[in-house]
């Protein structure tokens, strides 16, 4: 280590200028890295309705799908503004009642049961196909397309609307997440640093940090724009402190050395051993969500470990050449230090710590219980504001056509027509079925196969299947609707084995599925891990049970304040926030512990070890938690898309309720399990008890 630590003090200068040119390959990685606004995208590629969706895109060419309102328009205009569809690349096909009664035949020639389904209060439903998937770059652009040739009386919906709308109001706030957290993080820095200067190198360094994290991103392909919110902040409030105990580690040997080169190497050689088994095991929480089968915990999981492997990095080799390259302005921006000595939180601690325990012990089965508790959602659409397109055209579907969500049964084309009718009839008496429409019923109505355009044949036959479209009034992710399609399924099997119910309800309904059992192996994985990473570092049996216990208290609490506020979270909050938390704050807990050991090891009673362990390491989990919390508190106030709002809530709010659990129970825990714990710890001799 001291050989590194040479190295660097030797060529800080160049460190510097080659920090500065790594920069432009990974501004480049940045901008040229995909984003992906789909979650669905990141559903087990083995499930069946994913096969659905390959079968509708191969066959049908049919990889994604808009039904859009035409209010006050008469045939004619309508025909051509298909036509003007038409004509953009990757729509595929546009089908209308139109098509089939022209612009002299009027609608009222169609049968009441399809009249009243495409056409209403001065309105006219168009359906519309895109060639490439949901998500797919293509799709999104002929939706813009769509958008930028029609005016405010046609409203385009659908998934790809959905996603479009995502990915417009992401990019329009997502500069504004990183400005609120620098700014909230400078403030905590320059509150708890003795330097004006010495915040915005450390921001300077951990944001070249991200840079390199985000660009290096396009290895992976694409990544998530959730991944994209989160990963900056999320790295800026994690290894921020590993930055702030290197600047401390070299104030402190300047005073006793008269080179700062040489002050700089042991403060080198003391970081890396003291921060190196706190980065393992946050790089080592977020690994554990690679054991999602929703595939955006391996996103997110890389993502994150590699954003705390450039902060480690850029910790041992940039900051310390930044320091040394600015020292003499470092010391003339010196101030006061700002923050208190918490001497009453020592005291209070200590004198109260039995009480403490018995208040840990009251509320951690409650809170236990309500996190189980707290309910989530799994409507994607929730993200999307009013005002946005596709929410204005989903509620008029909802009010005007009782239109809540589709599903496409694939039929294989060796099903005799009585069966496929009989299948329909049997789904259209299924509790909240809004319309099944399919080529036999179409010539059951009396609908000539004649007069039926070949566009619309061409959309619901392939070589080997027959689609039908079912609308239910049911909303996507509802439990009304998992039981529709559960029963929808049965049906389906019932009369053709091959058949596939696909579509984005059956798709949600296995996004349900998926994360209820990810939930569960996330959280265990990543407790898992990180016990074995502690039972190695700290050389215990009894403190990693103790110290994952302390941290799982205050998730806990954490998740369980929406279940006593009744408010509903993500999905994806429930899988992945246990892990961050525990990942990203098991660290507070190590150092308070670690010098509670360094004390009794000294041969110091339990209560002057924890005053003293309290003395030396209270001051820096604040700040590490103030920073976490800064980080992320702004994304949470000013972001409109729920899922980062939630995300970034619960991370905030976590970072202080870790912070708190650790300064105040942890103490009383090591406090009262203290022959436990000198009992089962590798290094303490009888003496030392």
């Amino acid at each position: 280590m001291e050989k590194l630590g040479r190295f660097i003090c030797k060529n800080k200068l160049f460190i510097v200028i080659i920090s500065f040119l790594l920069l432009i390959p990974s501004i480049i990685g940045y901008f040229n890295t995909k984003i992906n606004y789909d979650i669905l995208v990141y559903l087990p590629s083995d499930i069946e309705t994913l096969k659905g969706e390959k079968i509708l895109t191969d066959d049908f060419h049919m990889g994604a799908f808009s039904i859009t309102i035409v209010e006050n328009m008469d045939s004619k205009n309508l025909l051509l503004l298909e036509d003007e569809f038409r004509k953009i690349d990757g729509v595929n096909k546009v089908i209308s009642a139109s098509d089939i009664t022209g612009t002299i035949i009027p609608l009222s020639i169609l049968p009441n049961e399809i009249q009243n389904k495409v056409a209403k209060n001065d309105s006219e439903l168009i359906l519309v196909t895109f060639e490439n998937s949901t998500s797919d770059e293509k799709t999104l652009e002929a939706v813009k397309s769509m958008r930028k040739i029609v005016d405010d009386s046609v409203y385009i919906g659908g998934m790809s609307a959905m996603v479009l709308d995502t990915e417009i109001i992401f990019n329009s706030q997502m500069l504004y997440y990183i400005i609120i957290a620098v700014i909230c993080c400078i403030i905590v820095l320059i509150i708890s640093l003795d330097s004006y200067l010495v915040p915005f190198l450390l921001l300077l360094n951990i944001g070249i940090a991200i840079i390199y994290n985000m660009g290096s991103n396009i290895l992976l392909g694409n990544i998530c724009y959730i991944t994209k919110a989160i990963a900056a902040v999320l790295q800026l409030g994690v290894t921020t402190d590993f930055s702030i105990f290197l600047y401390h580690k070299y104030e402190y040997h300047k005073k006793h050395e008269k080179d700062n080169d040489k002050a700089m190497i042991e403060a080198i050689k003391e970081t890396i051993s003291s921060v190196l088994g706190s980065s393992l095991t946050t790089i080592a929480g977020f690994l554990a969500l690679c054991t999602m089968q929703l595939t955006l915990g391996v996103d997110i999981g890389v993502v994150m470990a590699k954003g705390v492997l450039f902060g480690l990095l850029s910790v041992i080799i940039l900051f310390p050449s930044l320091l040394l390259v600015f020292d003499k302005q470092i010391e003339k921006t010196k101030h006061k230090n700002l923050l208190p000595k918490f001497t009453h939180t020592k005291n209070f601690v200590t004198k109260h710590y039995i009480s403490i325990f018995v208040i840990f012990i009251i509320l951690l089965v409650p809170f236990f219980l309500a996190q189980r508790k707290t309910e989530v959602y799994y409507k994607l659409d929730s993200s999307i504001p009013d005002s946005y397109g596709y929410s204005i055209a989903t509620k008029k579907l909802k009010n005007d056509y009782n239109m809540s969500s589709q599903s496409m049964i694939l039929v294989s084309n060796d099903t005799p027509n009585y069966k496929v009718n009989q299948m329909v009839e049997e789904i259209k008496k299924l509790n909240g079925i809004n319309q099944v429409l399919s080529p036999t019923m179409l010539s059951s109505l009396g609908i000539s196969d004649l007069i039926i355009p070949d566009e619309l044949k061409e959309m619901y036959r392939s070589d080997k299947y027959t689609m039908i479209i079912v609308n239910s009034e049911y909303d996507i992710a509802t439990d009304e609707l998992n039981s529709q399609i559960e029963k929808m399924n049965e049906i389906v099997d019932k009369y053709d084995d091959k058949a596939i119910v696909a579509g984005e309800g059956p798709l949600t309904k296995d996004l349900v599925n998926v994360t209820n059992t990810d939930f569960i192996n996330v959280n265990y994985t990543s407790i898992f891990v990180i016990f074995i990473i502690m039972l190695l570092t700290l050389k215990s049996i009894s403190l990693p049970v103790l110290l994952v216990i302390t941290i799982e208290f205050a998730i806990f609490i954490n998740l369980g304040i929406p279940y006593f506020m009744g408010t509903k979270i993500p999905f994806i909050a429930s899988i992945v926030i246990g892990t961050i938390q525990l990942g990203a704050t098991i660290d507070y807990a190590i150092l308070m512990t670690t010098k509670y050991l360094e004390e009794r090891k000294k041969k110091k009673d339990k209560m002057k070890a924890i005053e003293n362990a309290l003395d030396s390491s209270i001051s820096s989990i604040i700040v590490s938690g103030m920073c976490f919390f800064a980080a992320t508190i702004g994304v949470s106030i000013i972001s409109s898309i729920d899922i980062i709002n939630s995300l970034c809530t619960l991370m905030a709010r976590g970072a202080i309720i870790s912070m708190l659990v650790v300064i105040f129970v942890l103490p009383s825990i090591l406090i009262i399990f203290d022959k436990l714990i000198t009992k089962t710890t590798f290094g303490f001799k009888k003496g030392m008890i």
